[in-house]
């Protein structure tokens, strides 16, 4: 049966004659891993997963968490496209840039907080461990509001609450660096661009990246942001191949000296973006209609799977069933219940702008992926 999906508004409609399905669906099936990911890991669905499939739940265990990487390329590709297509970026105004991205993020984001705040309260006394966070002060959900909490150490109140305030980071930096490079001369530009990206990569690659304590900063991901950028850049048709193969000998070299799987990922998901945008897949494969589906809500996904887990974790508990087929239907609605609350998500938070401020519907267009 062909899955029901949501009629598409005007604005989406004209969105879509933009998209890139090969993005909708890494998006899609990074969410999804991210997604199992977070089911194998907390609570008493982890435990049940890990009696009953433990190989497939110690991979997702170890490697689900990855999958984070195709967002970190992907955000870099689609910036570099935006800001500066051909390599060269234009004179901009980086703080209003930065608020519409600020935008773009935050009403999704801090809805999410708030259900995680009410799912963790319906949940706690239920489920034990460390999977249900306590009750936020008015100061740690103030931290949340102005995307400080990991740098401040609040504790978290969901899983992956880390990324959004570093893909803010990640974008600051790139729109500072192409303001910076936009003040020169416009021959230089380009260059300039290039140049500054290139050693920001470096120094995340072979130093930043090396140590875990700077894992809530942006510069410890800029290295796949990076590639995200070189990857649009290097994709024209005009440019050699020999440019993207020089990318790739430079992150070997750094694997060679220390192996980071995330590392080579990120370069492989790169030089998948470059060689389909080379290609012309980019805009024409898959195409099928549920993957992009998948992609187009992947970050409300993201956002609402865990405040799911911890409703049902808690529901699953009380109910005290017991047995594998219980244990198997308990592990399947709750994926499925995460996967659809992410789609309602989208469609009623995501996607509507009707309940934000003016201001806030006009940054959130136009810094709309």
């Amino acid at each position: 049966m062909t899955p029901a999906f949501p009629e598409p508004s005007h604005e989406q409609a004209v969105a879509a004659a933009e998209r890139m399905p090969l993005i909708d669906a890494l998006k899609g099936v990074a969410a999804q891993l991210i997604l199992l990911h977070h089911l194998v890991s907390y609570g008493p669905l982890a435990e049940a997963a890990n009696r009953l499939l433990p190989a497939l739940s110690g991979w997702l265990y170890d490697y689900g968490r990855m999958a984070v990487q195709v967002f970190l390329v992907v955000a870099g590709f689609l910036a570099a496209r935006a800001l500066a297509p051909d390599g060269a970026p234009a004179a901009l105004k980086p703080l209003p840039l930065i608020w519409r991205r600020y935008a773009r993020l935050a009403p999704p984001f801090l809805v999410s907080i708030l259900l995680a705040v009410a799912a963790a309260a319906v949940a706690r006394g239920s489920v034990a461990g460390d999977m249900v966070p306590a009750a936020p002060t008015a100061a740690e959900l103030l931290a949340y509001v102005v995307f400080l909490h990991s740098l401040l150490g609040v504790p978290s109140l969901s899983t992956g609450v880390w990324y959004v305030p570093v893909d803010l980071q990640l974008y600051a930096l790139l729109v500072a660096l192409f303001w910076l490079c936009g003040r020169a001369g416009e021959g230089r530009r380009a260059a300039l661009a290039l140049a500054g990206v290139a050693l920001l990569a470096l120094a995340s690659l072979f130093s930043f990246n090396r140590d875990a304590g700077l894992d809530n900063w942006g510069l410890y991901f800029f290295y796949a942001y990076a590639l995200g950028v070189f990857a649009w850049w290097l994709s024209d048709r005009a440019r050699s191949p020999g440019w993207l193969l020089a990318v790739a000998a430079v992150v070997a070299v750094a694997l060679l000296l220390d192996f980071r799987l995330r590392v080579a990922l990120a370069l492989a998901v790169a030089l998948l973006l470059a060689l389909a945008r080379r290609r012309g897949w980019l805009q024409r494969w898959p195409d099928s209609a549920l993957p992009g589906y998948l992609g187009r809500i992947s970050f409300s996904v993201f956002l609402v799977h865990f405040p799911v887990f911890m409703l049902v974790s808690a529901g699953y508990v009380r109910l005290g069933a017991a047995g594998d087929a219980a244990d198997v239907l308990a592990l399947l609605f709750a994926w499925a219940s995460a996967t659809a609350a992410g789609a309602f998500f989208f469609r009623h938070v995501e996607s509507r702008r009707r309940w934000l401020p003016a201001g806030w519907r006009a940054a959130f267009s136009a810094g709309r992926r």
